[in-house]
């Protein structure tokens, strides 16, 4: 095959750099001297035969099936399916163990190169940055505002605040801009526009709400331009006397007629849009500004002078350059606030980034140069304006000034030839810039043609608006992140034109021009699209301070602090111009955000707030370490041995019932070698997820050992983070020890022993029926904890673990519902406190009882005391709890426990014991110690008289137990501390004999003897 080649020069935007590779006569890769990455590979010879073309594919299998190299690998976060993994990698023999046929197989995976003509991206409806972005942006500022209320605003904040205004709206737009521009450059921009920069930025909670009132803000925004269009058209019947029903009346039929056929423009395809848009930015442009700007240059006549038009004059530009407010309302506020509407179609680029050729560069590019000249235009109308135009005249052209000036004329149009004192004085002045809102008309060259360009800026403000919302709308339905909204996701034709969110926008937008007053729901707006700005300049800022790698943009020319100040300002903004309306979009932003935050959909889409929880889960567990252990801090951190929770959910939800939102919880799953081939890579994200669904705040921590000590062991020792470790184990109780090997007792015994060597709590649950799930599912055994009685004719069918596939049965299937999930009412929670261990045996019920399902139940706590001095003991212990703050309801003094046990209970124990017992006769003259390593787990005579006592009281004590908590809801009895000369068999038949006969949970617990409880403060 021919060596390496590259197309030397630049590559032009768009164009994918074609690269062969071969393998040189030793059969060694040889690499391009140019080193770049190629996005696609050509895998043939395109001037070689037939058959050594295809011996070329067969030797490019061959050597480079795992060196294949391909840009669409990095596009997405979905693992490619091209891309060898590890273990093909480790298994492979010089590229061929694999076998030409898996090769093949492998190399039909990996996308070939294709030819590339030209620059990619020319499709129909795809746009550069002025067609796509500068056009759209400065079409949508330039509105009505522009060019009915721009004049009015000068008059009334004088030349001097309204370039304050100006300039204060458009620095922070420009700051807003910054930051779109950050996002937008930070990877590839899809459809949706402000929703997707903001939900993949913030996460859906955030992106969600915004997703809905920006494309509802769209939608109303289309109505408010047609609104204004059909105002001034019915204006205009009207003086010509063609009016249709009244003056209200007309706006509707106008607006709705508007509506309809803006509708149509935008069924016909985005790139029939914008051509309609660059048609009505090339007339607003070229002939209404031109005419506005030839009309300030022309000598005015008798009747524009009588309107207050004098031309350019220095009086006028002095006496217009100070504030003269006019009317209760009348303030620097107010005018910001109506001013600064004309910013929000600084978003129009962002919203067509889907359609956009490069919208990496098209985004920054096109949206500054849109802010520049329609800032630009803006100052130099309100400069020229307020040159041109006294603020009061009469427009009687009686009123010229034809003698002297007398002392009656007052005002600046004395000094021009007028006398327009009778109007200024009785405030009845009908033009000027105070006045009317048609003065850039009345200034213009001709006064219908400026009409027409407000036509044209309200009809193009109003499309831009109308394109853009079923877009957003549509990418927001996608995502499924609300009900009922999935219907109108889908697309039509090749460029996937979302027709029924057009039908839908379309059907919002035709409601509220019905209404044709809207002066109330447009500061409502202005607030929705500065809360926009808002999250736009938090996401940038927070996107900045988490120091992923994953936050890049190439746009550089940004500061998170620009960022922050943005969010501020807006906020700010919000209140100052109408705190009603503030107060209710973030009404809605909260409820929006509240929704999805407790449903919680599954998306990843690696949000800033991903990464800022990582940075604060770092540095708060950074910051732990400096943090000294106190006894008023302590919380029962457990590591459960769970095996795969969703096969104990007992187990997984009484730990998580005291840990929840309080403390540490890891399942811990230890993994047999035999089992580790087995198991599913996706085992662990399933065992999750089943943790997620089922509420459980816990890790989940698989570890692979040879037996159920030395995984535990291992988990005892590593499992944890810092001060962020587990001190308490959690364990299941093994019901068949009887039927179990020696061996299996014995290590479950050396588990226990380790737990208390490493200074951990120990919890040991037994469930009457067992703890292992179940019948209706695939059964799985744990070999470490081996399954109870009631499900042992299925262990004995299946004794070793199931395949790992069956770890996830219960995955998507109903979760299995416990005792611990349901309401306990008013049952009684019974503690049997025998043995004094720090206090932990008190601790966990207390925990128990803050829940809501445990806080009506009654918590008893029994003591053992003598007879004589039993009230004494039961002061002594209520003066204890309520020193320790603990609220329990009784305190039971047992003074009977020194008591022989009744004959059949004891003769029940000894059946127990008997398969184990190893009598003299039996032992032919060995020791103890010598007995143990022949026998294990064999209780020789001596060893039993030994623990004879300890033995028949634990009898008795279980004889106590069923005497007192029947009825009980859980029953917590401290576990006696195994001995290290303890016969393993007799240990578990004290466990087994403590917790039989009950038909509730039982827990048998211990502390490590140190304090978990305090009666001071410090």
């Amino acid at each position: 095959m021919g060596q390496f080649t590259s197309r030397g020069g630049r590559l032009s935007s768009g164009v994918r750099p074609r690269v062969r590779f071969s393998s040189d006569g030793e059969g060694c890769h040889r690499f391009p001297e140019i080193f770049q990455i190629p996005s696609t590979i050509s895998a043939s010879d395109m001037e070689s035969s037939d058959s050594g073309r295809r011996g070329s594919r067969v030797e490019l299998r061959r050597s480079s099936v795992f060196s294949t190299l391909d840009l669409e690998y990095y596009a997405s976060s979905v693992p490619p399916r091209g891309r060898p993994s590890l273990a093909d990698l480790y298994n492979s023999f010089y590229g061929l163990e694999v076998g030409d046929e898996a090769a093949s197989t492998k190399t039909a995976n990996v996308p070939v190169a294709h030819k590339v003509d030209g620059p990619q991206g020319n499709a129909a409806g795809k746009f550069g940055w002025m067609t796509g972005v500068m056009f759209p942006c400065m079409l949508n500022m330039w509105g009505v505002i522009l060019l009915l209320r721009l004049s009015w605003i000068t008059s009334q904040a004088g030349i001097v605040l309204t370039w304050l205004i100006i300039l204060m709206s458009m620095m922070l737009t420009s700051v807003t801009a910054l930051s779109i521009s950050a996002i937008a450059t930070n990877g590839r921009v899809t459809s949706g526009g402000l929703y997707v920069l903001i939900s993949r930025s913030l996460g859906p909670e955030i992106g969600a709400p915004v997703g809905v009132l920006f494309s509802f803000a769209n939608t109303v925004a289309c109505a408010l331009s047609t609104v204004g269009f059909a105002e001034v058209a019915s204006g205009l019947m009207q003086e010509f006397g063609a009016v249709m029903v009244d003056s209200v009346n007309d706006v509707r039929i106008v607006g709705v007629i508007t509506v309809t056929g803006l509708l149509l423009i935008s069924l016909a395809g985005v790139k029939w849009t914008s051509k309609t848009h660059i048609l009505f930015f090339m007339f607003v442009y070229l002939v209404s500004f031109s005419n506005y700007f030839v009309g300030t240059l022309l000598p005015p006549g008798p009747e524009k002078q009588a309107k207050g038009i004098f031309g350019y004059h220095g009086d006028i530009l002095i006496s217009n350059l100070k504030p003269a407010w006019r009317g209760a309302d009348a303030s620097f506020i107010q005018m910001f606030a109506l001013f600064f509407p004309s910013t929000i179609g600084v978003l129009s680029g962002v919203n067509m980034c889907g359609d956009l050729k490069d919208s990496a560069s098209a985004v920054p590019k096109g949206t500054t140069l849109g802010i520049f000249w329609t800032t630009i235009t803006y100052l130099a109308i309100s400069a020229t304006v307020a040159s041109c135009v006294v603020r009061d005249a009469s427009g009687d052209i009686g009123h010229v000034l034809s003698g002297n000036l007398t002392e009656s004329c007052v005002a600046l149009g004395c000094d021009l030839g007028w006398n327009f004192t009778d109007c200024i004085e009785s405030q009845s002045c009908d033009y000027g810039l105070a006045n009317t809102f048609k003065v850039p008309g009345y200034v213009a060259g001709f006064y219908y043609l400026n009409t027409a360009g407000v036509f044209v800026a309200t009809l193009s403000s109003a499309l831009g608006f109308l394109v853009s919302a079923p877009k957003i709308f549509q990418c927001l339905c996608r995502d499924n992140l609300y009900p009922f909204i999935g219907f109108f996701a889908k697309g039509y034709g090749k460029h996937d034109e979302p027709l029924r969110a057009y039908i839908l926008c379309y059907v919002i937008s035709v409601a509220f021009v019905l209404i044709a007053e809207l002066n109330s729901l447009a500061a409502l707006i202005t607030n929705f699209f500065l809360c926009c700005y808002c999250l736009i300049n938090f996401s940038c800022f927070h996107a900045s301070i988490t120091n992923s790698h994953g936050w890049s943009p190439s746009f550089q020319y940004y500061s998170k602090w620009t960022a922050l100040f943005g969010a501020v300002i807006s906020v700010v903004l919000m209140f100052l111009f109408t705190w009603w309306a503030a107060l209710i979009t973030c009404c809605v932003i909260f409820f929006l955000f509240g929704y999805v935050s407790y449903n919680k959909p599954e998306v990843n889409w690696a949000s800033s707030v991903q990464a800022g929880l990582y940075n604060t889960a770092l540095s708060y567990s950074v910051s732990l370490l400096c943090v000294e252990d106190h006894v008023n801090n302590f919380r029962p951190q457990c590591l459960v041995l769970t095996g795969p929770p969703n096969q104990r959910p007992a187990l997984v939800d009484f730990v998580g019932t005291f840990t929840k939102n309080i403390s540490l919880m890891i399942c811990g799953d230890i993994i047999m070698e035999q089992e580790r081939e087995t198991r599913p890579q996706n085992a662990t994200e399933r065992l999750v997820k089943w943790m997620n669904k089922r509420k459980v705040r816990s890790f989940y921590t698989p570890f692979s050992a040879d037996c159920l000590r030395a995984g535990a062991r291992h988990l005892l020792q590593a499992s944890g983070l810092g001060k962020l470790k587990p001190n308490t184990l959690v364990l299941g109780f093994k019901s068949n020890w009887r039927e179990s090997s020696p061996e299996g007792t014995e290590d479950y015994i050396n588990t226990i022993n380790d737990t208390f060597d490493s200074n951990y709590c120990l919890c040991i649950l037994r469930m009457m029926d067992g703890l292992d799930v179940f019948d209706q599912f695939h059964y799985e055994v744990n070999q470490g904890f081996e399954p109870d009685e009631s499900v042992d004719s299925k262990v004995q069918q299946s004794p070793a673990r199931a395949p790992a596939e069956d770890i996830s049965t219960t995955e998507d299937g109903d979760q299995v519902k416990t005792v611990f999930q349901d309401d306990q009412g008013k049952k009684n929670i019974d503690v049997y406190w025998v043995a004094d261990d720090g206090g932990l045996t008190l601790l966990v019920p207390y925990l128990l009882t803050r829940r809501k399902r445990w806080r009506h139940c009654k918590v008893r706590i029994f003591i053992v005391g003598d007879e004589h001095n039993m009230e004494a003991g039961r002061n002594e212990m209520m003066s204890l709890l309520t020193r320790f703050r603990l609220d329990f309801d009784d305190v039971i003094v047992m003074t009977d426990t020194e008591k022989p046990p009744l004959a059949k209970n004891l003769s029940r124990f000894l059946d127990s014991v008997a398969p184990f017992r190893q009598h003299e006769e039996q032992q032919q003259d060995v020791s103890d110690q010598e007995l143990r390593p022949r026998a294990p787990g064999k209780i020789s005579d001596k060893e039993y008289e030994a623990f004879k006592l300890k033995s028949e009281r634990k009898v008795r004590l279980n004889e106590i137990i069923r005497r007192n908590s029947q009825q009980a809801t859980l029953v917590l009895v401290s576990l006696p501390v195994p001995q290290r000369d303890c016969p393993s068999a007799l240990y578990m038949s004290w466990l087994d004999t403590l917790t039989c006969g009950l038909h509730c949970p039982a827990v048998l617990i211990r502390g490590n003897q140190q304090n978990v409880l305090s009666f001071n403060c410090q």
